[in-house]
């Protein structure tokens, strides 16, 4: 019985070791910025909502692009490497990925609103 418990914190401690590698590699590909910095840099930056269209459409942040993260790795080569891009989805998850996606292919001025579309608070476009 010692032998399962063994194997058991054997599983949970590479699990949290590569939840922590993640983390640090998550935190250095993007710099995550809060709604009033997000905002403050919109009109200079290329917005892009990596959330899916059918999200999109029901709402999003004024001037941004959708480019769903289905579609992300075939649609990224079209974003200028010579202007910042600022990342939005639904709760702050999936635009690591996406930073991740344009940090290995040479983007370096890469940022993400803090906890996503649902915390925005700032103008949007929506359905009526």
């Amino acid at each position: 019985m010692n032998s399962f418990w063994i194997i058991i914190l054997a599983v949970l401690v590479i699990i949290a070791v590569y939840m922590l590698i993640q983390f640090f590699i998550n935190k250095r590909a993007v710099t995550e910025l809060d709604q009033e910095e997000f905002h403050k840099g919109l009109r200079k930056a290329q917005v892009i909502d990596v959330r899916e269209k059918v999200d999109y459409d029901y709402g999003h942040i004024i001037g941004a692009r959708n480019i769903p993260m289905t579609l992300f790795s075939q649609r990224f080569k079209g974003l200028r490497k010579d202007q910042p891009i600022y990342l939005c989805d639904a709760n702050g998850v999936a635009s690591y990925r996406a930073a991740r996606i344009l940090r290995k292919n040479g983007y370096r001025d890469i940022y993400m609103l803090k906890g996503g579309y649902k915390k925005w608070t700032g103008k949007v476009k929506s359905k009526k």
